[in-house]
């Protein structure tokens, strides 16, 4: 990343930081609209469907056909975002894997906290199944809180009896909602997006009446044993560093094999920049290879 590029796309992000402390309603409407001026590529085909029983949009580009699936989980917190708002990002990562990537509509908090969002994910990913799609061409993946959601599913899965998908792809994993990690604090200053006030007014929204310890909740505390190939990507100026840091060591110790790549100056899913951040564009090409190479050894 130039220096250059670092400090631009930080100025923008300052100019309007992510405040989650505001109705639920008016943070969502304001989110999508942000995410509609995105422009998205004429070849970009998107659809709304439904997998399992649970409403979500198929994106693809146009003349690429594949077997091969990501099911893909957006981040805002478990309160905002959806299927649609994540297309400019899923329709970068279809490009680059070639495959066709399903983003679920999970059900939000707080009119729907957990388990709802465990359950549509390990429904989304049975209906997958259901359909015919072999689980070696089936990938997960997500960003900040849709992050944490892809190894949540994945303990779901294991739970279940379900064979697993190839692999599991995580964009600055929000994984741990005890928020008990140092870089909540100490990387706040240079986090020019989440704060730990924004996101421990959000946390009682999902959680309601259970624990934020609990594994489904905070996928750091699980036994992670058997649970397929993970890529965990992360901007070491971002809150949630030390979340992804603690879920590799948590994999690594539970014998999944593992990949944590740290993006010095890189900001929270700076993935989604790609078009403006050289390492943006680089870590979705690493991200796509180790997508393609699961895919291809099953």
């Amino acid at each position: 990343m130039s220096k250059q590029q670092q400090v631009e796309l930080d100025a923008m992000l300052r100019q309007a930081p992510f405040d989650p402390k505001g109705d639920v309603a008016a943070l969502r409407s304001g989110f999508e609209a942000l995410m509609q001026q995105i422009p998205v590529p004429g070849d970009v085909k998107e659809s709304a469907t439904a997998v399992g029983g649970v409403n979500a949009v198929e994106v693809t580009i146009d003349g690429v056909d594949s077997g091969d699936v990501v099911l893909y989980f957006h981040g805002g917190v478990y309160v905002i975002g959806s299927a649609v708002s994540s297309v400019p990002l899923v329709a970068d990562l279809s490009r680059r894997t070639h495959a066709r990537v399903i983003s679920v509509d999970y059900r939000l908090a707080p009119e729907n906290p957990y388990p709802a969002a465990v359950e549509d994910a390990k429904a989304a990913y049975r209906g997958l199944l259901a359909q015919g799609v072999d689980p070696g061409n089936i990938a997960l993946a997500g960003e900040s809180a849709g992050g944490g959601l892809a190894v949540a599913a994945l303990l779901a899965v294991k739970e279940a009896g379900m064979p697993m998908p190839s692999a599991v792809f995580a964009m600055s994993p929000w994984v741990d909602l005890t928020l008990s990690g140092d870089t909540i604090v100490n990387k706040q200053e240079f986090d020019p997006t989440l704060t730990g006030e924004g996101l421990r007014l959000r946390v009682g929204d999902y959680v309601a009446d259970g624990s934020p310890s609990d594994p489904y909740l905070s996928p750091i505390f699980a036994d992670l044993r058997g649970l397929p190939p993970m890529l965990i990507q992360v901007g070491s100026h971002e809150i949630l560093l030390s979340d992804a840091v603690r879920l590799a060591e948590r994999a690594a110790k539970d014998d999944v094999a593992v990949t944590l790549e740290v993006v010095p100056g890189a900001p929270h899913v700076f993935q989604a920049y790609a078009a403006l951040l050289d390492e943006g564009n680089a870590a979705l090409n690493r991200a796509a290879t180790f997508l393609m190479r699961h895919f291809a050894a099953t």
